[in-house]
């Protein structure tokens, strides 16, 4: 992985900052939730505490409550419905209905209270439904309401309908004009709305519907379904009133029996808290993945049914105080909810819920967690931009520092110039570290290559006395064994006289390099005349010349590639045997040419091929030749010369050495 890469992951640790931000507000969110919440605590105990001077408000529901039926709660109204037959004018919501007990949902009702008075809504489900004859009003659809008079006794209010539209409700068969009802006729059934004066029910009320059957134009059977009386709770206008004085813009207040019946509510949620979030989806995204996910905030509002079963309202039924949170999941705002149990002396009356809307919190969260984001995506913006760039100049240094060192050891002297070399960081002690090493490898570098011409200068004197020596020595009188050693000391004359003439050679190849006037000529040409003449010279040998390019026109100086080819033949004639085919190839393309030639010899070891090439290295196994490998040396010396290379490569059964030459 290279170096801004790197550094671009390095700077992805600059998303640690919004993510300590975000469980920062996330944080911050619930302190201030749980703050408000025992502020809600100690609002809803002392409003506890002065609810607990009206006992009787609680008890008057109660009254009734030993008979064990089925309870009834009337919904305050908050306007006097048209009697019309038809529930749409009612101020309460449709799954305010019950279905009857008993009843497989076919029977659904409700009761309202306004201004004394008690309303009754009842749908029945019936495919036929059977209307009252007026000679025998029995045998009919009928709908009764059951309560008990002031000395408990039970009596019914009889609603049967001879036609769809207004109807009278009898008493104990005898009309009743105070109570009006509305018989309405709807597809599959019937609805039945009525009012009833309150000061004509007990404190207990039970609904029970008759359903008539017909057979064949003829009633055989009727079927009663409802339950005995029970409880009837309506809300009480007296802790209305007394809420009233407690509400607050934004906090709604509910009070119930011991039983979880509303008694009395008021005030209401506000319904903020819709700003900048709904108008940016991924910040609404970002903010409910920070946020503690809480119930659904429609959980918090009053239950249809008019009775309370919330966790935390039961525990405050049960005398301990308790409280809950709920969250919006369009808008993020949530419900803070706190319930306190109400005590008259040791007696517990009821309960207080208090409700209250988040919509500071959001308002403060959302703003933080705006600025937060808008903040932090341009700071790690930056940072990653500023990381970037700091990476792409940092590595260009290294780059050049790269380059310059590949350059000074590709070059024949080792130059010591790199880049970075006043720096005062580390990539300045890099490449100040790097040009004293290149220095002195240039300088052991001049040394060897001065060292043949200096060696064969500095031997040719004494070998030449040596040689005088023996060539006197020879025309004077020696016993047999002494000239024979003579003749021993002057082969090794010999052999010193040719090392001598190689080292002279490959110092008088830079000196030709250097003064040698390049040439237009034609490679192919040359190479067919050498190659001719080689097979002349080495006739054990087989000869075999290719060529696989159409131009092969360069520049250059001939004599000395000849001199080249000299060298890689004699090579691969000393590695090769008689009989064996030595072949010199021609190849190339617009901008170069190569010259291979491929002997069956045995193969390179592999850790002499990169050093094949460098002054007196040799690899040949008869180190009694006194062969100083300045032969291929000198062949690398002429293909740089000609601003090209050279290389050795095992092939399968030989070895190829490829010199590649530019054409201009």
């Amino acid at each position: 992985m290279n170096l801004k890469r790197q550094l671009l992951l390095v700077s992805l640790l600059t998303l640690v900052l919004p993510w300590a931000g975000c469980e920062f507000i996330r944080e911050t969110e619930i302190a201030l939730r749980e703050g408000q919440q025992q502020m809600l605590a100690g609002t809803a105990q002392a409003i506890a505490d002065s609810l607990s001077q009206f006992p009787e408000e609680f008890l008057a529901s109660r009254q009734g409550a030993g008979s064990g039926g089925e309870q009834l709660y009337a919904h305050p109204l908050e306007r006097e419905p048209l009697l019309d037959g038809y529930f749409d004018d009612w101020t309460l919501a449709a799954d305010s209905q019950r279905t009857l007990r008993g009843v497989d949902g076919s029977i659904r009702f409700v009761l309202g209270t306004i201004r004394r008075q008690l309303w009754l809504y009842v749908t029945v489900r019936d495919a036929d439904v059977v209307y009252a004859d007026a000679a025998d009003p029995a045998d009919a659809e009928r709908v009764t309401l059951v309560s008990t008079d002031q000395a408990g006794l039970p009596f019914a209010i009889d609603f049967v309908a001879e036609a769809p539209g207004r109807i009278v409700a009898r008493i104990a068969g005898v009309p009743e004009p105070r109570i009006a009802a509305h018989w309405q006729d709807v597809p599959g059934g019937y609805q039945l709305e009525a009012r009833v004066p309150r000061g004509l029910l007990g404190p207990e009320l039970g609904l029970t519907v008759h359903n008539a059957a017909r057979t064949r134009g003829v009633v055989r059977s009727s079927t009663w379904s409802g339950a005995r009386p029970g409880r009837l709770v309506t809300p009480s206008p007296f802790l209305t009133s007394v809420l009233r004085n407690y509400a607050q813009p934004g906090l709604r207040l509910i009070v119930t029996d011991v039983s979880g019946w509303q008694l009395a509510i008021a005030g209401g949620i506000a319904g903020g808290g819709r700003g900048r979030l709904e108008r940016s989806g991924w910040l609404r995204l970002a903010y409910d993945a920070i946020l503690e996910p809480g119930e659904e905030a429609a959980l918090a509002e009053p239950d249809p049914s008019g009775r309370e079963r919330q966790p935390y309202v039961a525990a405050a039924l049960s005398g301990r105080p308790a409280s809950d949170w709920f969250r919006a999941a369009e808008t993020g705002r949530a419900v803070v909810a706190v319930a306190q149990p109400v005590w008259s002396g040791n007696v517990q009356t009821g309960a207080v819920v208090l409700q209250q809307g988040t919509d500071a919190i959001l308002s403060l969260t959302s703003d933080a967690l705006t600025r937060l984001v808008s903040f932090t995506l341009i700071a790690t913006l930056v940072a990653a931009g500023a990381l970037l760039g700091y990476a792409s100049w940092l590595s260009q240094r290294v780059r050049r520092l790269s380059r310059g060192a590949r350059r000074a050891l590709d070059d024949s002297r080792a130059h010591a110039e790199l880049p970075s070399l006043t720096a005062g960081d580390e990539i300045g002690d890099l490449s100040r570290s790097f040009a004293s090493v290149l220095k002195r490898l240039g300088e052991y570098n001049d040394y060897l290559r001065s060292l043949a011409s200096k060696l064969s200068h500095e031997l040719r004197t004494p070998l030449t006395v040596v040689r005088s020596s023996l060539e006197n020595l020879e025309h004077e009188e020696l016993p047999e064994d002494a000239r024979r050693y003579a003749g021993r000391a002057r082969d090794g004359v010999e052999r010193l006289k040719n090392i001598l003439g190689a080292m002279s050679e490959a110092s008088r190849v830079e000196e030709l390099m250097g003064s040698a006037e390049p040439e237009d000529f034609d490679l192919d040409r040359v190479l067919e005349g050498a190659v001719a003449g080689y097979a002349d010279a080495w006739p054990a040998r087989r000869f075999r010349y290719e060529r696989d390019v159409e131009a092969t026109e360069m520049r250059g100086a001939p004599e000395l590639i000849v001199q080249m080819l000299d060298k890689l033949v004699d090579n691969a004639v000393d590695f090769s045997a008689d009989g064996d085919e030595i072949r010199v190839a021609l190849t190339g393309d617009d901008a170069s040419l190569t010259i291979s030639v491929t002997n069956p010899g045995p193969p390179l070891p592999a850790k002499m091929r990169g050093q094949l090439f460098d002054s007196m290295v040799s690899v040949r196994p008869d180190a009694a030749d006194s062969h100083l490998g300045l032969g291929l040396y000198v062949a690398r010396l002429i293909a740089e010369g000609h601003r090209g290379s050279i290389r050795a490569d095992n092939t399968d059964g030989g070895v190829c050495f490829a010199v590649t030459l530019a054409r201009r």
